[in-house]
């Protein structure tokens, strides 16, 4: 950084702003020169030209554009929630610049690659933000391992997501040691959704079998030790065969405490975690006097948890460092609707087995974690920590670092302009339904108050969203497929024997 001399021709500079990055919060009159989409400097009293564009920060804090690693967008199984477009809107009006979105292979399909061109055709053109897909892998047949993960890769698609549970699309125990195995020889990211399924059938089928079928029981039938169990296990597969994983979307303080001390074994274990686990309880499944299906809105897997301590143990995991990703996974899909949530009302009896999962998110993902960094009292993360689990530390681990999530010369000027501390004043900014820009027709988080929203957003050098000035600037021909490299380890590492091997003992066998 320093002092920037003539004829610079930056397209635009970023001014009078707290600059923060994933490693230091930058002094007041750091400016941020750009030029052709990427960030070309850090320095002081960056020279103008003519044509340079100024945004005045006016005090605000400046912070990478978010990296949303987990989304769900234009997905079969959720024929009335967000596409591209609408998804895409509200994650630029939230402050996420680049979202990983999932195409999600059928058991019946023999091969994968018709599968993510069709993904490419939902989203193309058709994105607000950047994008790139992870692959839902439930068929992973020996041709697709040795043939087609490697043709992905070279196409910038690098991870995929295999699920324990669900039964279109559970992968048993050899067949998760197969694709880890594969996993280790390519170098792709491996993301697991770890619930015990045979738990969550057993526990389904004796509630219906009672009647107890309303969306509160939803929570009722996926306790904590049924994630707990199958955290356990897929870190155990993973330290077997020597791979890198990340288990998303955790909820349980048990089953955070194997990742703790599976990283403090120096295993190249990640884990993800989610608003809804850090804000709301399983009282948000019962119903209302209004409405007794309204807890429907919040079924999600895992499930919201009934304790305030379990809330507390998961930002315990975002502070500590536990887990490197928070991501929305945005799981939309309409609430009033017969093809929506209310698929779990038939003839006037609730069945919570029939609620699509998941709940929207992706646009008040940053507001509700930033209303809680920085050095307030009641602060629970300094603000570089928050860059580092909504920015960069999920794109070093899917393949963008270098490229998104973080403030630094050659990577794409992808910012979010925050306001100054103390602009609402009082409690603060309400979440409104109204408000959001997703497709969705409710948000789980309606009337809950944060300090602070996203008064810009920039894009690779272009303002896309302008709150004081009619909101979104940008279109959905702005959006770009990202491709990815590989992942890097951000914890941990390879090589090590499992525990009880002798050295070298893996060698036989791998």
């Amino acid at each position: 950084m320093g002092d920037i001399g003539e004829n610079t021709g930056f397209d635009l500079v970023v001014t009078n702003g707290i600059v923060v990055t994933a490693s230091e919060v930058l002094s007041l009159g750091i400016e941020i020169g750009i030029k052709d989409g990427q960030i070309s400097c850090l320095g002081t009293s960056l020279t103008r030209s003519p044509h340079t564009h100024i945004i005045d920060a006016k005090g605000g804090i400046v912070t990478p554009g978010g990296v949303d690693s987990h989304v769900h967008f234009a997905q079969d199984n959720s024929p009335t929630g967000d596409n591209f477009t609408t998804g895409s809107r509200s994650a630029i009006a939230g402050g996420t610049t680049t979202v990983l979105a999932f195409a999600s292979q059928l058991k019946t399909e023999e091969s994968v690659l018709p599968c993510i061109q069709n993904y490419h055709t939902r989203a193309k053109d058709l994105s607000y933000c950047d994008y790139s897909f992870h692959l839902i892998l439930t068929n992973p047949t020996p041709k697709i391992m040795s043939e087609e993960m490697p043709l992905l890769i070279k196409q910038g698609i690098t991870s995929v997501k295999l699920y324990m549970t669900y039964e279109p699309m559970k992968l048993g125990d050899s067949q998760l040691l197969d694709v880890l195995m594969a996993a280790r020889a390519l170098g792709f990211t491996t993301m697991v959704h770890a619930e015990n399924s045979d738990i969550i059938s057993l526990i389904t089928n004796r509630l219906e079998a009672k009647n107890h079928t309303t969306p509160y029981f939803h929570a009722i039938s996926r306790p904590q030790i049924a994630e707990n169990e199958a955290t356990y296990r897929i870190i155990s597969l993973a330290e077997l065969t020597d791979t890198p994983i990340l288990i998303v979307h955790m909820s349980s303080e048990i089953a955070m405490k194997h990742v703790r001390k599976a990283q403090t074994r120096m295993l190249p274990i990640h884990a993800e975690t989610c608003p809804q686990y850090l804000f709301l309880l399983s009282e948000r499944l019962k119903g209302t006097e209004q409405d007794d299906f309204a807890g429907a809105k919040c079924v999600c897997s895992p499930p919201l948890r009934h304790d305030p301590n379990d809330l507390e143990a998961m930002w315990r995991g975002v502070a500590n460092g536990t887990f490197s990703t928070f991501s929305s996974d945005h799981a939309p899909s309409t609430y009033d609707h017969a093809g929506g949530k209310k698929l779990g009302v038939k003839d006037g009896v609730m069945r919570y087995r029939n609620i699509p999962n998941g709940v929207p998110g992706v646009e008040t993902r940053l507001p509700l974690l930033f209303s809680f960094a920085g050095s307030k009292p009641d602060s629970r993360l300094g603000l570089p920590r928050f860059v580092q689990i909504t920015s960069s530390d999920p794109a070093k681990l899917y393949g963008l670092e270098g490229v998104k999530g973080n403030i630094a010369p050659g990577y794409d000027a992808d910012l979010v302009i925050w306001y100054p501390d103390n602009h609402f004043p009082g409690t603060g900014l309400q979440i409104e339904q109204r408000n959001l820009h997703h497709a969705v027709d409710y948000t789980p988080y309606e009337g809950m108050r944060v300090r602070n929203w996203p008064r810009i957003t920039v894009l690779r050098g272009e303002v896309k969203w302008d709150r004081e000035n009619g909101g979104l600037k940008g279109t959905a021909k702005d959006g770009q497929f990202i491709k990815r490299s590989l992942g890097r380890i951000v914890v941990g590492r390879t090589g090590g024997e499992a525990r009880g091997m002798m050295e070298g003992e893996r060698g036989f066998w791998s």
